[in-house]
């Protein structure tokens, strides 16, 4: 029988939405077991909230952590990092140098140089580095890129992609209940980006996961509308790809009405297909000049969609399966490097350390671009 991987986070103490999210994804395989955690800065915070999810061993300080996990018998495999932007690099550094395995959120850190640092340090340790891009591990959307890879849209030409939500079209984070907005708008914590960090390296992501285009460069206006608020939290970008295809992202928090409506629209010269992460159990494919198929998930037959499907067609999987797939990917990862084995072909989709490095970069091309009153910015095309 094969043991579950010992997982350790630091972040996502009681308050926290995503703390909660990485547990359950954690666990829904059965491939992950959370052994331990420094779930908050604050040292009786952290054992208050160990206390309420049954977690014997916490700590008060994540370095720590990290010393005393990797001399036990028992050390976790992995952690999970939970916690605001600005703590991602020092945290991921420390468990790398302890030679633990990396499971951690989005943005990957404040600056494309503490990315590409991190990024060479996890290639320098050899151990897994995963980041939490999401919307990645829907069936539909890997059976949307695999329909793009065997060429059935015909060449790419249009990539739109557009996120949209409402939560922060009022000052929340002035009267300081809400903590999630206190620390995503704030500089310090989150970085440079707000909008832009938050969602819009998701869309920009999804964008490039499926069309298996990345743009060479970026026209952009980044925006705050809210008064006061010290990030950004509207982002318009024009992209433009090698060989000639066209781009537009939309990212925005203050859009009234809008949920979570994350959506892609790729064009090619055969075809068109549409993912709508509200409604993740369909895709529309579209020929050209034809009817509208809608495809929906456990009836495709694609490999990629299969490995990330648990339930037959017709009961509906979301987000949290979706935030599942990644730990199931990551655990192939993990338990085949800790065997002197290659990674498994099925867990090629697993969104990784140098994923982040290129939302980094498409961060700092949107800023400068802004800056530069919408100037055309070169992207740097991903190294792999």
């Amino acid at each position: 029988m094969t043991r579950r991987l010992r997982l350790g986070m630091v972040g996502g103490g009681q308050g926290a939405f995503i703390g909660a999210v990485h547990r359950i994804a954690a666990r829904l395989d059965d491939c992950f077991e959370l052994v331990a955690g420094a779930l908050s800065s604050d040292p009786a915070r952290a054992q208050a909230s160990a206390e309420a999810i049954g977690l014997e061993r916490s700590y008060a300080d994540w370095r720590e952590m990290a010393r005393v996990e990797r001399a036990r018998d028992d050390g976790i495999d992995a952690v999970a990092i939970v916690t605001p932007n600005h703590l991602h690099a020092p945290i991921a550094h420390a468990f790398l140098d302890a030679g633990i395995h990396v499971i951690c959120d989005k943005p990957l850190a404040v600056s494309v140089e503490e990315g590409e640092a991190l990024a060479k340090h996890a290639r320098v340790a050899r151990r897994v580095f995963a980041l939490t891009h999401t919307y990645s591990g829907y069936p539909l959307v890997r059976h949307a890129r695999q329909i793009v890879e065997a060429g059935e849209i015909g060449d790419v030409r249009i990539v739109q992609v557009e996120y949209a939500q409402d939560w922060l079209a009022t000052p929340v984070e002035r009267d300081g209940a809400n903590r999630q907005a206190g620390w995503r708008t704030d500089p310090a914590l989150a970085g440079p980006a707000g909008c832009l960090g938050d969602i819009g390296t998701h869309a920009y992501q999804l964008a490039a996961f499926v069309s298996g285009l990345a743009p060479s460069a970026v026209s952009a206006d980044v925006h705050t509308f809210v008064a006061g608020r010290r990030v950004d939290d509207h982002v318009h970008a024009m992209l433009r790809y090698p060989g000639g295809a066209r781009g537009m992202l939309w990212a925005s928090q203050v859009a009234s009405g809008a949920e979570n409506a994350l959506r892609l629209r790729v064009f090619g010269t055969k075809a068109a297909i549409a993912f709508d992460q509200e409604q993740p159990n369909e895709l529309w494919f579209t020929p050209q000049g034809g009817a509208a198929q809608r495809l929906t998930r456990g009836r495709v037959p694609g490999a990629e969609a299969l490995h990330a499907t648990r339930v037959p067609a017709g009961h509906p999987e979301g987000y949290l399966e979706a935030f599942a797939q990644l730990y199931r990917d990551a655990a192939l990862q993990i338990r085949a490097y800790d065997a002197g084995l290659e990674p498994p072909p099925e867990s090629r989709l697993l969104t990784t350390v140098d994923d982040g490095v290129d939302g980094l970069r498409f961060i700092a091309a949107v800023l400068a671009s802004s800056a530069a009153d919408g100037a055309w910015q070169p992207l740097l095309q991903p190294h792999r």
